[in-house]
This record gives structure tokens, sequence and C-alpha cells, in this order.
């Protein structure tokens, strides 16, 4: 009886993990962008593609999402991104 509750305990443990580890890509891309702007870094674009895609010499897979079928690529940049538009205030 003691060594069948253990085994529920992890069991349980270890499903709590998984659901918490689960993200969307957007999730994860927003999540490290954060961490390398938190590195000053200012200039550079993350891209969500396919696993079997081929990337360019200069790029890095950074992460994967979606169960492992699309991965995250970063590229550093010589020109900063586009900033994206302000909405007009309203008086």
């Amino acid at each position: 009886m003691r060594s069948l509750t253990i085994v529920v305990a992890l069991l349980f443990a270890s499903m709590c993990a998984f659901a918490e580890g689960a993200k969307t890509c957007d999730d994860l891309k927003a999540e490290i962008a954060k961490k390398i702007e938190a590195n000053g870094v200012k200039t550079y674009s993350l891209e969500i593609v396919a696993k079997d895609k081929e990337t360019e010499a200069d790029a890095k897979v950074v992460g994967t999402c979606d169960g492992g079928s699309k991965k995250i690529v970063y590229t550093r940049t010589s020109t900063p991104p586009p900033a994206p538009a302000k909405e007009a205030s309203k008086p």
C-alpha cells in the first residue's frame, strides 16, 4: 500500500511538471526575446520555423516548441528591427 502511494505521488508530480513546461511557440519566443534584450542585444530577429527547415550559417536554434515540430531561430542583424507604430492618443 505504501509503495502504491509513492508511485501515485510521483506520477502526479511528473504530470504537473509536464503541464507547466508546455508553452506555446509565441510564449517561448517572447521569453527568449526578453532574455536576449536583457543581455543588451538590440538588433536581432527570432523566427518560428518548421523543424526540418534548413537554417542559414549565421543563424542559431535557440528553442523548440509544439512538441518539437517547430524551432525558434535567432539571427543577429546589423540594422534594428522596425519599431511598432504608436497609436495616436485620443483627447
